[in-house]
């Protein structure tokens, strides 16, 4: 509880990561030596000492950003300054607009005017993201992926600009 370890679904253990807090640029390394996070949604499970770190404990959730490190011991610790992040819920990416603008007025009809379709060269063709937000924070997210898997859209996304 008081040492700056985490819990992991794959990774190897023990293996360290950088988790940074995309609300707000801090970041800590931690140890991974234990399995979980058991609820969906979820990608990683901290101490309570590194949940302060990152300013997260009042909230109890948090975006954030896994970076594994290393199945060794890290040589520093020092947090890396990053901005925060502009986060939103991916519901599709198409490469044909009009699957997008579809997707689109269907999430609209169902009352989530914050959509909108973002275009995005990816080498020779262009990709239609259809995303909702920005969203402010975890229990938004969660809200919003129960609302698209009631729409049909199963396999929603946290995404960042």
């Amino acid at each position: 509880m008081y040492a700056m370890t985490a819990a992991h679904k794959t990774l190897p253990l023990p293996s360290y990561v950088r988790v940074t807090n995309l609300s707000n640029g801090r970041s800590v390394v931690v140890r991974v030596n234990d399995r979980g996070p058991f609820k969906d949604g979820r990608i990683i499970d901290l101490s309570y000492t590194a949940a302060v770190k990152l300013d997260m404990l009042r909230a109890g959730t948090a975006f954030v950003e896994v970076e594994a490190l290393t199945t060794s011991a890290p040589s520093a610790t020092a947090a890396s300054n990053v901005a925060p992040a502009s986060l939103y819920v991916q519901a599709g990416a198409f490469g044909a607009q009009a699957n997008a603008v579809r997707l689109l007025e269907q999430l609209r009809a169902h009352g989530l005017g914050d959509s909108f379709v973002q275009q995005v060269e990816t080498g020779d063709k262009p990709l239609y993201r259809v995303r909702i937000g920005p969203i402010p924070d975890v229990r938004e997210f969660d809200r919003l992926l129960e609302r698209l898997k009631a729409l049909g859209v199963p396999d929603a996304r946290l995404a960042a600009d």
